[in-house]
């Protein structure tokens, strides 16, 4: 993992996306909680958090948005 778990990789939450700090915020809360994930602010989906992510071992390639295995362009 080259990334930071606070940080997603940038084709699974643009730069640019209208709500990012407000995202990025309840995933870095639930992270200092040891959650497994949060309630995203934008569609109200339960999000799983890079932390939570990170212990599977490996991508399950389903598009999760904190994905720590994303690689890439």
């Amino acid at each position: 993992m080259s990334r930071p778990l606070t940080e997603p990789h940038p084709s699974r939450l643009a730069p640019d996306h209208p709500r990012r700090a407000e995202i990025l915020a309840a995933h870095t809360a639930a992270l200092d909680a040891g959650q497994a994930g949060y309630l995203d602010p934008e569609s109200g989906l339960f999000v799983l958090t890079a932390g939570f992510l990170a212990a599977r071992g490996t991508c399950c390639s389903r598009g999760c948005r904190h994905c720590p295995y994303v690689t890439g362009p």
